[in-house]
């Protein structure tokens, strides 16, 4: 079935962002430009103009003469991105302490409690599900569209480096520990309070990634002597 007319750049670009997010593009891996467009059954017009969107994003960047490449997020980039973000969704946090209605407050409960459950569990995968459900209710309550899309396209980046910081050891309680701290402060209508949390949170998982890598070069180098 070929893909609707209307907005193609936008749907051929989608289904790019999924095939780089799930590994079916590694990090690094060129873009077969003439083997998409056989595969999506497209031509190059709206391929080209996907990877100009992407290319945008970060996902993606154009060597010239050589083509699209799928981009890799070094410990550099990381460094660089972590505390903006952190910036970012402590002020997001901030502002929701400050919108949240009743209502909001006890759907956000519900969240948090269902984020312990995981946690107690160690179902990671559950519990990377609920963690971002809850970053996407303080942003939303934080209705500053323009912190959002900057969020959003950050997030992009950070998905593509395939981050997994809740492997580190002891990383799943603190990061449960952090977010009660968040929705404390908010529950307590103390905006300052929550945006230090959050901020404290972000920090933290760079924190528990450097030590994840650490550890893990360190395994390898053991491997390897």
């Amino acid at each position: 079935m070929r893909l609707v007319h209307n907005s193609l750049h936008d749907e051929v670009a989608a289904k790019l962002r999924d095939r780089i997010f799930d590994g079916q593009l590694a990090p690094g891996a060129f873009i077969d430009e003439a083997a998409l467009c056989a595969v999506l059954e497209i031509s190059r017009t709206p391929l080209r103009e996907a990877l100009k969107v992407l290319t945008a994003e970060g996902l993606v960047r154009h060597e010239p003469r050589r083509g699209c490449f799928v981009n890799q997020v070094t410990e550099q980039d990381l460094d660089d991105i972590f505390p903006v973000i952190a910036l970012l969704e402590g002020r997001c946090a901030f502002e929701a302490t400050r919108n949240a209605t009743d209502a909001d407050r006890a759907a956000l409960e519900t969240l948090h409690d269902k984020l312990a459950r995981h946690a107690r569990a160690r179902r990671i995968t559950d519990y990377y599900e609920t963690n971002f459900a809850i970053h996407e209710a303080i942003i939303t309550l934080a209705s500053n569209r323009w912190l959002a899309q900057v969020i959003g396209d950050l997030r992009k980046i950070l998905k593509l480096a395939r981050l997994q910081q809740l492997h580190a050891p002891g990383r799943l309680e603190q990061s449960l520990a952090e977010h009660l701290a968040v929705f404390a402060a908010l529950k307590a209508r103390d905006p300052d309070g929550a945006e230090v949390a959050m901020r404290t949170h972000l920090t933290r998982q760079r924190e528990a990634l450097r030590e994840l890598a650490r550890t893990r070069k360190m395994q390898t180098s053991r491997v390897l002597a």
